[in-house]
């Protein structure tokens, strides 16, 4: 059978070219055997179900392994304590009844659980028979909950978790569950919060026994680079694999979705297109940007969820303003609630203390929201970017030089006349408005997130695979535009380029607006000022 990439449900290793998680299963086993119980807690399509059934697999010798999945049970085994245990014994009555370690006693309980009169049943009764049925099992029993997600909107679900907290603390006492596992995108904490009032303590959950999930699933560019060695014995495309993977990691960060859907587009749609007709055109970085370019113009479940959780978060949506239209850094603060809830959806991440976007292609995707908003369309720069877009397409280049030209001279007619009333970081704001129109469709763009600030910005925009990089700063004096240009040298050195661009906005009466270039070693900077 013909392996492939695979984006949809779980994947499985003798149909799916897969990231090794061999350590990351290690890891997990290790807590368990513990004895913690933890919450799985990440954002959509971050591989958790993958990763919950291979470590079953791994668990099945040394463990007796409960699998749930939340999502299976009706709406209406969440209306009530009785419902709910019966529910719950009967999900665990079916995953384990072919299992060779459960006992024919333990078995009849729990079809005799699940087959009860519901009036007959309660969540006291339920865990009085789990623990027997711990107390009697020859070996240890781990209960793994995928989706539980979907028991958010219950309370009967918090007085679930409480039993499960005071078997915890009882188990010297009283036998139980090996280790509990949680999986899910939201925490208990988050879970919490839809049920408490005013007066109570937002973070009294139940689940403070909780340890500390610290597991990194995300893949990293050499797990990424061992997929695809397998997926080159088969195909032997004659890719530079570690080039190839280093550049899906630097625009996905490594979330698993994102890397997936690159590489299934490379080999089920692009390859075999006018542009790349075989294997060995398509795994290129050509190839790579075609695809980063596809997921930005496609609709998906994990970017309606990205639009719907912005819609429904006033908070979250100005944080990400703040942190991508205006250049503001921002500081993690654990005690910050949009900050905790736009992590716990994967939008951010924290690098050196600092709250940043979780990856190039979720900056770009968030840009494109911000951007082509109505209020945003209807601006005069956005209008005339793309009033003027055709000019700046010449054989599926962009005239980055024309393009800061007629930027310069937009600027000027539309704010020349206001300085007083300018603020700095609108001067970004108005060139991504008047750039977005003009790459619409066909190229996309990212910031450059070590030089995402008040002072200076790293643009990278990436056209039918081209890159152009764009220096914008604000002008504190010929001395900070020298070490700016230096700067901007060594990102062209990086993308091997020898032409580069600077935009720099001038606040000075005296300033001197135009386009020159300039000639630094083998390198040309077109210098626009405005």
């Amino acid at each position: 059978m013909v392996k492939r990439f695979n984006v949809t449900a779980v994947c499985r290793p003798e149909l799916h070219y897969m990231v090794d998680i061999t350590d990351r299963l290690k890891e997990i086993e290790a807590m368990i055997d513990r004895g913690d119980y933890f919450t799985m807690n990440r954002a959509r399509q971050y591989g958790k179900t993958t990763t919950l059934r291979a470590l079953a697999y791994r668990l099945k010798e040394r463990y007796v392994v409960v699998s749930l999945d939340f999502q299976k049970l009706d709406s209406v085994d969440f209306s009530g304590n009785e419902r709910f245990s019966q529910a719950f014994a009967r999900a665990c009555y079916n995953s384990v009844k072919k299992e060779a370690g459960i006992s024919d006693s333990v078995r009849d309980v729990l079809r005799s659980l699940a087959f009860a009169v519901v009036e007959d049943m309660n969540l006291s009764k339920l865990f009085f028979y789990l623990s027997d049925w711990c107390e009697q099992s020859p070996k240890p029993v781990v209960l793994i909950i995928d989706e539980v997600d979907t028991a958010s909107n219950y309370q009967v679900f918090l007085d679930f978790l409480a039993q499960l907290r005071a078997g915890y603390i009882d188990r010297d006492i009283t036998p139980t569950f090996q280790s509990v596992i949680l999986a899910g995108v939201y925490d208990i904490k988050n879970l919490k919060r839809k049920f408490v009032t005013e007066e109570q303590n937002k973070t009294n959950s139940p689940w403070n026994i909780a340890a500390d999930y610290l597991v990194d699933m995300s893949f990293s560019a050499g797990d990424i680079a061992g997929m695809l060695r397998e997926y080159e014995k088969d195909h032997m495309t004659g890719m530079d694999i570690c080039a190839v993977s280093e550049l899906i990691f630097d625009y996905t960060s490594g979330y698993p979705f994102l890397v997936s859907r690159i590489c299934n587009l490379i080999d089920e749609q692009i390859t075999g297109t006018n542009e790349f007709p075989d294997e060995a055109s398509a795994w290129t970085a050509a190839g790579v940007l075609e695809a980063v370019s596809r997921i930005l113009n496609e609709k998906s479940m994990l970017f309606e969820s990205l639009q719907d959780k912005v819609d429904s978060y006033p908070e979250l949506r100005e944080l990400l303003y703040t942190l991508l239209m205006n250049g503001k850094e921002i500081s993690y603060n654990p005690d910050d609630e949009a900050i905790d809830i736009a992590i716990m959806f994967g939008f951010l991440k924290v690098v050196h203390k600092k709250a940043v976007i979780a990856n190039r292609i979720f900056e770009t995707r968030l840009y494109n929201m911000f951007l082509t908003s109505p209020e945003m369309q209807g601006s005069k720069m956005y209008t005339l970017g793309d009033r003027y877009k055709y000019q700046f397409v010449k054989k599926d280049s962009l005239d980055m030089k024309l393009i800061l030209e007629r930027f310069v001279i937009s600027f000027d007619d539309l704010y020349g006349d206001q300085p007083q009333r300018f603020l700095e970081e609108d001067g970004r704001r108005y060139f991504l408005l008047y750039l977005r129109p003009i790459i619409n469709g066909t190229g996309n763009y990212y910031i450059e997130s070590r030089t995402r600030n008040q002072e200076r910005t790293d643009i990278i925009i990436d056209y039918c695979g081209k890159q152009y990089v764009v220096e914008m700063k604000i002008w504190h004096g010929n001395a900070y535009n020298t070490r700016g240009e230096k700067q901007l040298i060594e990102y062209l050195e990086h993308y091997h380029l020898n032409q580069g661009y600077m935009l720099s906005f001038n606040f000075n009466r005296k300033k001197k607006i135009g386009v020159r270039e300039i000639q630094l070693g083998d390198k040309v900077l077109v210098e626009a000022v405005v």
